[in-house]
């Protein structure tokens, strides 16, 4: 395509101004599909390589639904692509370096096809030197859209169609939420539904509330219809998704209404299953703690980011909580749920972090005794604060941590597993096992995964199982015949 000057399409992404705006007025609009597009997708296939978080899944499925609006069908082969979208992740550089490889792979398709569109959205295109990368180094790339603007993807497509000319629209300022944009759902029995956009912690070693803008909450009506219509539509779980969903609500300045409030009226849903994530210890409130204790569709899974257990090193990532009052939380959420499964994320070797610091996060791992973690060695993101911190541990010393860390961790999975052999659970059947067709997977209420011999016919459904064996990272069950 002809390169044209598209600076009227294009405001820099820029973090110190990201950092420093204020919280603007939020509008609520709804999605509208511009006049004469339909057609614009007759005949053509569309292809959506998502990376990160689940926001980013949900994100691809609203893409792909309004690809599908557009006309155009879904493919899994990039040779038969007319469309390919990379949506993106930013939270550690290795993933900005597996979509750089991608589009380096995906050249040769533009190539041999340059009517492909090829474009590049998420959280990796609100990042300056992103943008700045891909302008320069990677020219055939057609369209750059941010976080903000999904909902603007049909115009862009016309842009490029009909000008022939490269299409770059990021925003750096809050984004609007946008209601009723279609959605192309990956399966008929896992739902996400989106509650809050952006993040306002700004934790120091986080590009997140850079990329995503503050938080803005969606009105609790939205919300609740969008589970109603799924409930009817026969799905048996949805997740509630927020970079922290326990401020849902912080930002309303017309009602007293908070997360645990919005999960007291889900529970009056008609849906067997609720989640959510991501929980910030800060926010998780007595409110939200009383809803979960009552049960009812609400699941005994909570996922509680630690990140650290030494003060110093949490009050350096800005966490606003110490060792200690996480511990109060858990003991309290415990001692209301007492059979509730506590995962979390924990970083190591955060700049500075000493032996003894690192000795107090494995006091508080023992101490918690979780489920199951998410473990990761620090990742500076250009931009952060953290990225300016001294960064004085050896990767040697790093990767130790993380062997240590991780070895305690898979010991109190393996020991919670074994607590599950020979007990009757209820299991959402999603589907066969990715190693053997043969036999049937699915998860607990509280989030683990259980292959298990079975019916066909219960894919799709809530089922008993009985454990047989507890693995280290999963159950082995039979299914109990009613």
């Amino acid at each position: 395509m002809a390169e044209k000057d598209y600076s009227k399409y294009f405001q820099k992404p820029n973090l110190r101004q990201a950092a420093k705006r204020g919280k603007e007025d939020v509008k609520t609009i709804n999605f509208k599909m511009p006049d004469c597009m339909d057609n614009i997708g007759k005949d053509k296939k569309f292809l959506i390589d998502t990376y990160g978080c689940q926001m980013n899944v949900h994100d691809s499925e609203v893409i792909a639904g309004i690809l599908g609006s557009l006309g155009y069908e879904l493919t899994d082969k990039e040779e038969k692509a007319d469309v390919i979208i990379l949506n993106t992740c930013a939270i550690r550089e290795n993933a900005e370096n597996k979509v750089f490889g991608e589009l380096g792979r995906l050249k040769s398709y533009k190539q041999n096809n340059p009517d492909l569109i090829l474009g590049v959205c998420g959280c990796m295109s609100q990042e300056e030197k992103v943008v700045n990368k891909l302008l320069h180094t990677y020219q055939y790339v057609d369209l750059i859209f941010g976080t903000h603007n999904i909902h603007h993807l049909p115009e862009y497509l016309r842009d490029a169609y009909m000008n022939k000319e490269r299409v770059i629209e990021v925003w750096s300022r809050e984004g609007d939420i946008v209601e009723h944009m279609p959605v192309h759902r990956g399966g008929k029995v896992k739902a996400w539904v989106n509650i809050t956009y952006g993040c306002d912690e700004f934790c120091t070693y986080c590009i997140v509330p850079y990329t995503r803008g503050k938080e803005r909450s969606r009105n609790p009506k939205d919300i609740l219809g969008e589970i109603q219509r799924l409930a009817k539509e026969g799905y048996k779980e949805v997740t509630l998704l927020g970079q922290n969903v326990n401020s849902y609500g912080k930002d309303f300045k017309d009602r007293n209404y908070g997360f645990g409030d919005l999960l007291s009226d889900i529970q009056k849903i008609n849906i067997p299953r609720v989640r959510f994530t991501t929980s910030h210890p800060k926010d998780f409130d007595d409110k939200t703690i009383e809803a979960l204790a009552r049960g009812g569709n609400l699941c005994e899974h909570i996922h509680l980011p630690v990140q650290s257990g030494n003060n110093d090193v949490l009050r350096r990532m800005n966490r606003k909580y110490t060792h200690e009052k996480y511990l109060e939380l858990v003991n309290k959420i415990k001692t209301k749920i007492p059979n509730v499964a506590i995962t979390t994320d924990i970083i190591v070797g955060f700049p500075t972090e000493t032996e003894e610091n690192f000795l107090d996060t494995l006091k508080l791992v023992e101490e918690v005794n979780y489920e199951g973690a998410y473990t990761f060695i620090f990742s500076p993101r250009e931009g952060t604060p953290a990225a300016r911190m001294e960064d004085n541990i050896p990767l040697l010393e790093k990767k130790a941590r993380l062997h240590k860390l991780n070895e305690l961790i898979n010991r109190q999975f393996a020991a919670a597993h074994k607590k599950y052999e020979g007990k009757i659970v209820e299991v959402l059947c999603e589907g066969t096992s990715k190693n053997d067709k043969t036999i049937l997977a699915g998860y607990t209420r509280t989030n683990k995964l259980v292959n298990f011999k079975g019916k066909m016919e219960s894919i799709g459904k809530l089922v008993n199982v009985k454990i047989t064996e507890g693995k280290t990272w999963h159950l082995l069950g039979e299914e109990v015949n009613e």
